[in-house]
Order: structure tokens, then C-alpha cells, then sequence
């Protein structure tokens, strides 16, 4: 029999000796801190990096021996399995998952779904990572965890995301997480664990690498050749104990090792070979399916092994030499995953198809279709259409789990192996779609590029047009976004007109982003194109509303699509019970409500986008409905709440790594009234979208800087800024009548009117159509401040009266200014300062400093401090958690709103009670 180990399960109290590690005093010392301060309460999370052989392992080992006191997990990345869907997240979180339903209901319906307990829509990544950080923070009330994994770099594209994104959010749940990846210095290591805290360990110093060399082989060496070991390891301890086993002692005392120069881990495995090479046999054919079986699952191996007829029982010779490379305990371990690889590398094609064989053979179909169906693939040489079939089964089953690697993987070995070349290039392009949605543009253009070198049928060739915009949408929002956007419609109009449709929204969508960027494809191009798109199929969708009427506001103008734009509104706040639209446009019905300065349709709009993203745990799509929330609360006043959301737009960014432009940010500072905050953001923004390529960050730069400048009664800067926004962009969706409404208050205060006059016509195109009391309000406020003095005050109480009966305070504030500045220079004072009163007192509860001081001035005073974001002695953090939590949000919805535990939740509240002086959440309601 072979020694063993005993059992060694995922979580134990790990007990093992402590062996000194030599030379490794700043890492181990690195090591014990975060577990000191985990004791504490804190959290924290390390990734070491290093070659392959370097001591990353005796690391994690050094960890487990100091966290004896600690919930203990470990998990590995195996090689074989990073085409498995969640493989490396469930080594982790198999030992907890009785704790599932203790999660909020989003978190506990995604990792069910993850792992296969239960069916469902695809889960959010995301949602995912906020349920295993709920999980471990729920162990870790207990007493503290500590979490290893080592081979990182093997782990399934989605565990490695997952585990990124709990790794950035550990604050203060009593929790570390230590990571073990190939990589070095000048290397990238695994980039789904970025933004994690990373030390790379180093060869161990010539005196240390001595030592450990000679602690380990007790032989004879010429000392000229132990001073070229010493050299060509490079302080590698694995080189160090494992090169010299390849030699025999003759060539070790008199030099004729090391013959043959390359990379250090590859001579690893050559020596590794070496060793191979003098087993038996029955021990290589043991070990080739012990190498090929991922899961380190004896019964497994052994069932395989009897299948191929191998003898091993009988041949205890051959078992004897097997153990010094693998252990048999409740799992199957090499000695090194180096070893691993080198035993099936070292097998011919032949060997390793019949392990693979035996292994297809002896997994179940019915407990782990998956992994059976991925030992056929690996089994088979020729085509085959039945073990591509069961392919595609097992990728379609991987993309319902959010295991959209993995189904990309499942797909391209499907095509390989498919006879049929339309149909193998259907399933490239299958493939491709989803490494695509599984964030890898890169692979997924690779295998788009064959997918079109291959027969594809035409409607093929179409979507991959599309999946090329898609991803050039995902990549940059350039300038050429559009124009492929364009040639998948036009391809795809005769084939399947619903698809067409959906495709020249996209393509309007990126216009808009790319804005007057150069592209041939902006705005008015794309609608014209639109314009002659397939009629809709019945029953019409809201998409196919809103796609007619863009296309004939971008074409014919804003008053002729005003009507169809307010049907296809309409379309989107009274859907279908059995047919909602979803998420995918919501951005724009959220944009057209505000184009038509329709404040209740952009109200009811904004927060339903926002609430169905966080229903449905589509995390992906938060920031661009939050950044449409906050730019109602913008308009609206709601400077406070915008705050909150934008601050929740960072976390979102920051959890999910998914690039947030500082748009929102910026104009909020303008609105507050903060010039250097103002200059800073916008010098930002335009840098990233300059080398995006992407058009719109002018636009709102100017809008943002005119808006700030008219507060600060910097007018000649506001016009300037203004134009520069006008001339920056064609028909910019929501920011058409905002800027222009800018230029026109700086015109008239500069003694430009005739500027603001042309202005003037331009906005009254629109806010004519619109009809609405914002619209018509803004409208007569301009012509107010334009208008001689014998038609200004009517204009003036029209627009204060007008805006008085919307939600958009800020802009009724400023009828208020206007006409009492108006009134001031006509002489009549009392009446002047009672509408200056009223604009300052608005402008000050809503936060907005420069519009405040410019009243204050109206009324020879100073402004008095602004209280609407003070929190005291309150962190930003802490504001936004009291906020929330006087919504009545629980801890564990607050964690899911910032992208941390309720846990962490639980303690930032006991701070804000103590700075507080308070006991309970009913106070904070004071």
C-alpha cells in the first residue's frame, strides 16, 4: 500500500511542524502581522508572488502553522480545472455552505446558482463575490479565518474574480486571505487579483541557499560545481533540493550536470523527468492518471487505473517508487505541482488519451457530467460529434451558472472536434460570445477571427460583426464603436429583423458616447441608417418605439420626434406585464425622460433602473443606472442623495473593477460650487476620454465649468466654457438644454445678448416641443434675462411660477435670483429681497455654495455655512452607513449597497453610536 497521509480537509485546525524557514524573515514577518491583526478584528488579504519552485507553498504552510487558533481553509488551483466553472470557489466554500441561508436572498439565489443547487439566470459575478464574503465574515464571528490558495494562477477564470473582489473588500470581518501565483517583479501574475496587497518572494541569498543545500543532500560535490548549482538556482529551493536528484554522484563530484542551459523551471521539470524516467511502468501509468485526474480523488484513480488493466497490487516495487512522488492520503498530492506536469508531459499523446479514457469512463454522468465530458474531449483525437454535443451540454450548463470561461472553453474544444464546418463555426463563434460576456475580449476576438476564417453561414457572419462592436463598445467607446455597430445591422436586417433593430440602438448608444469625435458614425449618420431599418414585428416592443423615434429626432429634428419619444416613454413606464423590457434600455427611456424635461417620468424612470439592477443582482449594469439616479438628484436638488450615490458608484468601481468615468463627481462638484474639485475632475475626464477617443467628456466638462462659473459671477469664463460645450458635440442627449440655458445666462450678463439670443432660439426648438412646466420654465427664465424691460417681469414671474411646480429646485431657485436682481436694478428693493431670500434659503438647503454666496451678496450679507452634506465627526463612509441605515436598509443590504459584510457594516455603526453619543438606529433618525 501506499504511506498515508491521513485526512486533510479543507477546514481543520492545522497542526503541523514548524520547520524554520530559512531566509524568509520579511515575508513570514508579513505574514504573522496580518494574522495579528485578524486577531484584533481586522482584515486583510496577501499575495505572494514568485517561480515556480520559490517557497510560496512553505509560506502558506508557515501561515497554517501560526493560525492553529484560527478557522483554517485551503484550496488549490489545479491546472486540469480551469475550465470548470467555480472549481477553485467551492474547494473554499464547500465547508460553509450550511451558512447559505443566512445570506440576503440575492446572495444566497447566486451562489446556489453558482455551484449548481439550484437553476436560474446566470448570477452576477459580482453577487457572487458579495455572497462568499458574507459566508466567510459569518465563520469568522466565530473566531478568526484564515483562507490559503495555493496555484492561483490555475484557478477557473471565475473563482479568480470572485475571490479578487472578496480579497479587495476584507475590512474588519476577522478574516485573511493569502494567495500563492506564479509571477515575479516585472511579470503581470494573475490580473483578477489586482489591487490586491502582493509581495514578491525572492531567491534566497547565497549563505541560505548553501545551507539549504546542504541540509538536503548528504553526497559528496565538487565545491566548483556546487558553486555553479548555487549559481544557476538562483536561490531556488526547489531547484536546490530537486535538480541534484536528477544527477548521479559521480557527475555531481566531478561537473557534468547542468549541462544544458534554460529557464529554471523548466530544468525543474527536465529533472523531474529524469526521476520519471527510472520508474517502473505500472508506477508511470499510475502516476500519468493520478496527474490527469484533477481532483486529487483516489477512488477515482484507482477505478481508472483497474479499468486499464493495471496491476498496481501486485507490483509493490513499482508502488514503492511511486510514493516518493505522490502521496495517497484522502487525496491525492503530489510532491510539487511542477511533478505534476512533468508526469504528463513526459507520457506520449497515445498514453495520455487512454488515461483520460479510463478516467471518462469512471466519472459519472449523472453526479459530474462536466468533468466527464472534458476527460472525452481530452480523450478523443479525431472529430466527433457526439462528445462535441455533450460538449456544448456542459458549456450551456456552465453559462446558466455564470461560468462564462468555462463555457467558452467547453465551446472552443466542441468546434475542434465538430465535423461539420458551418456548424463548428457556429460554435467558435459561440465560444467567443462567451469569453466575451466573461470579460476576455482578447480570446474572444481570437476566436472570432477563426470563426470567419472558418464556413460560417451568413447569419453567423452577422452576429460576428456584431460580437466585434460589442466588444470595441467594451474595450474604448471610440470613435469606430458606431460604424461597426452599422455593418451588423445592415448584415443582420434581412435575416433576423428583431436582432437589426436591437443592434441600431447600439449603434445610436455609441454615437452618443463617441459624440463629435470624428467618427463618421455619430448621431445623425447612424439614425439616417436607422431610418430605413425593417419595420418592427408585432406585438411592437418599447425598444422598437424608442429606436423610431430617435431615429426620426436625429434626422428630422427634435420637434418632430418629441411625439413619438413621449409614446415610446409611455411604452416604458406602462410595459407589458408578460413582456418587461429589462435593463439593456432602460439607460435610454431614462435619457429621452429627461430630453423631454418630463421630471416625473425621469423620476419614476431613474429609481425603477436603478432598484431592477439591484434586484436582480446585475452589478454590471449599476453604474450606468446609478449615474442616471444622480443626475435627476442633480436636477432635482437632491445634492445630499446624489453624494450618497456617487459615493456608492465608487465601491461599485472600485468591488468590481469596472471603469467608472468621474462624470457624475464632476458635475456634482459644480453644482456645490467647488472650483478646485471642478477643475480637478474635469482635467481628469478629459484625459481618460481622450485616450478612450470618446467625444463626451467635453461636453460635460463645459457644462459643468459654465454651470459653476455663472455661480461664481464669472461670466466671460461661463461663455467661453459653454460654447466650447455646444460646439463640442451634436445633439448630446441630455445635455442639449442644460449648456444652452449656460450660455444663455452668461450671453446676457456679459452684454453678449446677441449670443444669447441665437442660443435662445436654438433651446426654444426644443422646450416648445417638450411643452412641459420645466421646459417652458427654463424657456422663459432665458427670455427673462434677455428681454427688455417692458416684457421681463411677466417672463420673469412665468418662470419662477412655472418651475415652482416641478421637482427641479435648482433651476426655480434661479428664477428666483434673476428676477430678484432684475427687480433690484428696477429699483423696487423690498420686492427684490424677498425673491433673493427665497433663492438664497433654497440654495442654501440644497447645498449649492456658489448660488448661495451669489445671493447672499443680493442681500448684503454673508453666506452662512452649508449643512447640507456636514457629517460632523463623521467620515464620508460613516455618513453614507447612517444614511442608509435611516432608510431603514438592514446591515447586510447596507453591505450589499458599498460592497462589504455586514459585518464590517456592524462596526462602522458601533463607531458612528459611540461619535455620536447614541445607543440605537432609532436615534440616528434625529
Amino acid at each position: 500500500m501506499l504511506p498515508h497521509r491521513g485526512p486533510e480537509p479543507a477546514m481543520t485546525s492545522h497542526k503541523r511542524h514548524n520547520d524554520v524557514l530559512l531566509g524568509r524573515h520579511a515575508e513570514t514577518a508579513a505574514i504573522e502581522q496580518l494574522l495579528n491583526a485578524a486577531r484584533a478584528g481586522a482584515s486583510g488579504a496577501l499575495v505572494l508572488r514568485g517561480e515556480a519552485g520559490i517557497g510560496k507553498t512553505a509560506l502558506l504552510d508557515h501561515a497554517l502553522i501560526h493560525a492553529a487558533d484560527f478557522h483554517i481553509i485551503r484550496a488549490a488551483g489545479v491546472e486540469a480545472e480551469r475550465e470548470l466553472a467555480f472549481a477553485g470557489l467551492h474547494q473554499i466554500c464547500a465547508p460553509v455552505l450550511d451558512r447559505l441561508a443566512r445570506l440576503p436572498a440575492q446572495q444566497s439565489r447566486a451562489l446556489s446558482i453558482a455551484f449548481g443547487l439550484s437553476a436560474g439566470p446566470a448570477p452576477d459575478l459580482f453577487m457572487v463575490g458579495l455572497g462568499v464574503l458574507g459566508l466567510l465574515a459569518e465563520l469568522a464571528g466565530e473566531r478568526p479565518v484564515v483562507c490559503v490558495v495555493d496555484d492561483a494562477q490555475w484557478l477557473d477564470r471565475a473563482s479568480a474574480k470572485v475571490l479578487g473582489f472578496v480579497a479587495r473588500r476584507l475590512r474588519t470581518e476577522s478574516l485573511v486571505m493569502i494567495f500563492a501565483t506564479r509571477g515575479g517583479p516585472d511579470t503581470p501574475g494573475l490580473p483578477e487579483l489586482g489591487g490586491v496587497p502582493a509581495l514578491t518572494v525572492p531567491g534566497l541569498a547565497d549563505e541560505y541557499a548553501r545551507e539549504l543545500f546542504a541540509s538536503t543532500f548528504l553526497g559528496q560535490v565538487d565545491e566548483r560545481v556546487l558553486d555553479r548549482i548555487i549559481a544557476e538556482c538562483h536561490g531556488n529551493p526547489l531547484a536546490l533540493t530537486e535538480l541534484p536528484r536528477g544527477f548521479t554522484p559521480a557527475e555531481l563530484a566531478g561537473g557534468f550536470g547542468f549541462r544544458h542551459p534554460g529557464a529554471l523551471p523548466r530544468r525543474i521539470e527536465q529533472s523531474f523527468q529524469r526521476q520519471i524516467a527510472a520508474v517502473p511502468p505500472i508506477g508511470r501509468s499510475l502516476l500519468l492518471v493520478a496527474a490527469a485526474e484533477p481532483l486529487g480523488d483516489p477512488v477515482l484513480v484507482w477505478s481508472a487505473l483497474n479499468h486499464l488493466k493495471v496491476p498496481v497490487d501486485s507490483q509493490l516495487t513499482a508502488l514503492q517508487t511511486v510514493a516518493e512522488f505522490v502521496d495517497f492520503g484522502s487525496r491525492v498530492r503530489f510532491r510539487h505541482p511542477l511533478l505534476r506536469s512533468a508526469v504528463y508531459e513526459a507520457a506520449s499523446d497515445a498514453e495520455r488519451r487512454q488515461a483520460h479514457a479510463a478516467l471518462a469512463e469512471v466519472t459519472s454522468a449523472v453526479t459530474d457530467p462536466d468533468r466527464r465530458a472534458w476527460h472525452r474531449a481530452q480523450a478523443t483525437a479525431a472529430p466527433d460529434e457526439d462528445v462535441a454535443t455533450e460538449l456544448q451540454t456542459s458549456a450551456a450548463r456552465a453559462q446558466t451558472r455564470g461560468g462564462f470561461a468555462a463555457a467558452g472553453a467547453f465551446l472552443e474544444r466542441a468546434a475542434e472536434l465538430t465535423p461539420d464546418p458551418v456548424r463548428r463555426a457556429s460554435r467558435m463563434l459561440a465560444a467567443a460570445q462567451a469569453l466575451y460576456l466573461g470579460g476576455t475580449p482578447d480570446s474572444a476576438l481570437r476566436l472570432l477571427a477563426l470563426a470567419e476564417a472558418d464556413h460560417a453561414s451568413e447569419l453567423d457572419r452577422a452576429q460576428a460583426d456584431l460580437l466585434r462592436a460589442d466588444i470595441a463598445f467594451m474595450v474604448d467607446r471610440g470613435s469606430r464603436t458606431a460604424d461597426l455597430f452599422l455593418k451588423a445591422a445592415s448584415r443582420l436586417a434581412p435575416l433576423d429583423v428583431g436582432l437589426a433593430r436591437s443592434t441600431y440602438l447600439d449603434a445610436l448608444r455609441a454615437a452618443w458616447y463617441a459624440s463629435d469625435s470624428g467618427s463618421s458614425g455619430n448621431l445623425r449618420d447612424v439614425a439616417r441608417a436607422a431610418v430605413a431599418a425593417p419595420a418592427a414585428d408585432s406585438p411592437v416592443r418599447p425598444s422598437d418605439l424608442l429606436l423610431d423615434a430617435l431615429a426620426v429626432r436625429y434626422t428630422a429634428g427634435f420637434p418632430a420626434g418629441a411625439p413619438k419619444m413621449r409614446e415610446a416613454l409611455t411604452a416604458f413606464r406602462e410595459p407589458p406585464a408578460d413582456d418587461p423590457p429589462g435593463l439593456r434600455w432602460m439607460w435610454f427611456a431614462s435619457s429621452i425622460a429627461t430630453d423631454l424635461c418630463d421630471d416625473d417620468a425621469a423620476d419614476e424612470l431613474t429609481a425603477n433602473y436603478v432598484r431592477v439592477a439591484r434586484e436582480t443582482g446585475a452589478l454590471a449594469a449599476l453604474p450606468l443606472a446609478l449615474t442616471t439616479r444622480i443626475l435627476n438628484h442633480l436636477f432635482t436638488g437632491d445634492l445630499s442623495a446624489a453624494s450618497v450615490l456617487i459615493t456608492e458608484l465608487d465601491n461599485v468601481a472600485d468591488g468590481t473593477g469596472i471603469p467608472v468615468p468621474g462624470y457624475m463627481a464632476l458635475l456634482h462638484a459644480a453644482w456645490r460650487g467647488d472650483e478646485r474639485r471642478t477643475a480637478e475632475l474635469a482635467a481628469v475626464s478629459g484625459a481618460d476620454a481622450q485616450r478612450r477617443g470618446e467625444g463626451l467628456a467635453p461636453a460635460i466638462a463645459g457644462w459643468a465649468q459654465a454651470l459653476l462659473y455663472n455661480g461664481l459671477g464669472r461670466f466671460d469664463d461661463a461663455l467661453t466654457a459653454a460654447q466650447q460645450t455646444i460646439q463640442s458635440s451634436v445633439e448630446p442627449g441630455v445635455l442639449t438644454g442644460a449648456p444652452i440655458f449656460e450660455l444663455i445666462i452668461a450671453a446676457a450678463s456679459s452684454g453678449r445678448a446677441e449670443i444669447g439670443a441665437e442660443a435662445l432660439e436654438r433651446l426654444s426648438t426644443s422646450t416648445q416641443a417638450c411643452g412641459t412646466d420645466w421646459a417652458l420654465g427654463m424657456e422663459a427664465c432665458g427670455r427673462a434675462v434677455l428681454a427688455p424691460p417692458a416684457k421681463a417681469e411677466d417672463l420673469h414671474v412665468e418662470a419662477y411660477e412655472r418651475l415652482g411646480r416641478t421637482k427641479i429646485r435648482p433651476l426655480a431657485a434661479r428664477a428666483h435670483l434673476y428676477y430678484g436682481d432684475w427687480l433690484a436694478r428696477s429699483g423696487r428693493n423690498a420686492d427684490s429681497r424677498d425673491h433673493i431670500r427665497t433663492a438664497y434659503d433654497m440654495f442654501t438647503d440644497m447645498g449649492m455654495e456658489a448660488y448661495a454666496a451669489s445671493a447672499a451678496r443680493g442681500l448684503g450679507m454673508s453666506a452662512r455655512p452649508q449643512a447640507a452634506d456636514d457629517a460632523g465627526p463623521l467620515t464620508p463612509q460613516e455618513t453614507h452607513i447612517v444614511r442608509l441605515a435611516r432608510e431603514g436598509l438592514s446591515n447586510a443590504e447596507i453591505g450589499t449597497r458599498l460592497f462589504i459584510s455586514p459585518r464590517t457594516v456592524e462596526w462602522h455603526l458601533s463607531k458612528i453610536f459611540a461619535k455620536l453619543g447614541i445607543t440605537s438606529r432609532r436615534q440616528l433618525r434625529r
